[in-house]
């Protein structure tokens, strides 16, 4: 089925293009000698020791994208990311409808998942805008925060209308990776509830940088999973 083909497509973009962007943002926030003295000099703030956070925590995702020239990969990466998302949403509502006889009674689903694609429009337009008000940064903490909440809950209801029709599907994909789909859903849900508290915590600092950027991997990887989930060439119902 051409939505099939079309939400394997999406899917592994969504999973390339942010991985590649957070990842040139950290080489160039640890390499900033190498642009020492041009145009793309990277501001003081942005500048970090050889450091390894998905292990060691000792940068944090913001610190190593919102300062130049960082966010000019950055902020373009994630609108692009944000867009592709609205276009994976879209394309699996259409393919439950096609699955359902043209009939789709539960768009939950995509509700929370253009929901959460607006989210990460809406902070990366916000990032490195710096205002002294408290209001200001309660509002930037709920833009991420609501990014997180209905990424994570639209891939989860995908996956439970998933397993609903899968006896419709079983020869469209591969048994394996729904599994695997499922154990990652449920973990990414269970660290958020664990690690709430911690978060709310002025201490733990590593842990916490380390905690994000290893969550944001296992977030795009429910994309990865998806390019993997679907068997290539699939037909029409």
């Amino acid at each position: 089925m051409e939505d099939i083909n079309r939400i394997r497509k999406i899917s592994i973009w969504i999973f390339i293009v942010p991985v590649v962007v957070l990842n040139s943002c950290l080489f160039i926030s640890v390499n900033a000698h190498l642009l020492q003295d041009t145009i793309f000099q990277v501001d003081a703030i942005g500048v970090s020791s050889f450091t390894v956070p998905y292990i060691d925590g000792k940068v944090s995702i913001s610190r190593s994208v919102r300062t130049y020239p960082t966010y000019l990969l950055f902020k373009p990466g994630m609108i692009i990311t944000a867009i592709l998302l609205i276009k994976y949403w879209i394309a699996n509502n259409r393919l439950f409808q096609a699955i359902n006889d043209g009939t789709n009674k539960n768009k939950h689903f995509l509700l929370f998942g253009v929901g959460s694609a607006i989210f990460l429009i809406s902070h990366s337009i916000f990032l490195g805008i710096n205002f002294e008000s408290d209001l200001y940064k309660f509002f930037r903490r709920f833009i991420l925060l609501g990014f997180i909440i209905f990424e994570i809950v639209a891939q989860a209801l995908l996956v439970i209308n998933i397993v609903k029709i899968k006896k419709k599907i079983e020869s469209f994909f591969n048994k394996k990776i729904l599994i695997l789909k499922i154990i990652l859903v449920s973990v990414l849900a269970f660290v958020a509830i664990l690690s709430a508290p911690i978060l709310n915590s002025s201490e733990y600092t590593h842990f916490k940088h380390a905690l994000e950027w290893n969550y944001f991997i296992g977030v795009v990887s429910f994309y990865l999973l998806t390019f993997l989930f679907w068997k290539k060439g699939s037909v029409s119902f």
